[in-house]
């Protein structure tokens, strides 16, 4: 789960206060929290399976956020 905290600030500092959110790191953020939620719960399958996909969601709005600043800089 740690990664996936990881991933996620690191996909929240990279798009920036001003920048809304790609729904990529919101999806990644919902499931961080289900996979919290999971871990309270003792599902302990179901959280790292949403951790998992938490982390794949956050290294997709990095990339997406990079391409972004990629495409504004030309």
């Amino acid at each position: 789960m740690s990664n996936a905290r990881q991933a996620i600030k690191a996909a929240r500092d990279a798009t920036g206060p001003s920048t809304a959110a790609p729904p990529s790191l919101i999806e990644a953020e919902t499931l961080l929290n289900s996979a919290e939620d999971n871990l309270q719960k003792r599902a302990y399958k179901q959280a790292r399976r949403d951790a998992i996909a938490a982390r794949g969601k956050a290294a997709e709005a990095l990339s997406s956020t990079r391409t972004a600043d990629d495409r504004g800089s030309s």
